[in-house]
């Protein structure tokens, strides 16, 4: 199992993927954002659980003024080289990650 905190800064996004084996859930912690699994898109918040099964299209985008913030569970794990090689997140301007 990989868990993974991830902070999604406003107008920001992870675009549609999916893992042929894993399956994923997302905890969100803070924040409002749209979730979509399997093209089917909700509102999510702070509290909100989301199941996505494995080879599943998925994706988050944070619609909310502040940082949406979730904690991701993958079992079996996606490796980080996997995440990193997707491009998922595209550019945000002013956005500047930590160091």
């Amino acid at each position: 199992m990989a868990i993974t905190w991830v902070d999604v800064p406003p107008g920001a996004e992870q675009r549609p993927h999916a893992h042929d084996e894993a399956e994923q859930v997302y905890v969100i912690v803070r924040g409002h954002g749209r979730v979509s699994v399997a093209g089917d898109e909700e509102e999510v918040g702070e509290g909100d659980l989301v199941f996505i099964p494995p080879s599943t299209q998925h994706g988050i985008v944070n619609t909310g003024s502040e940082t949406l913030v979730y904690v991701s569970a993958a079992s079996p794990p996606v490796s980080m080289a996997e995440l990193y090689d997707a491009e998922l997140a595209p550019d945000v301007a002013g956005y500047v990650e930590d160091e």
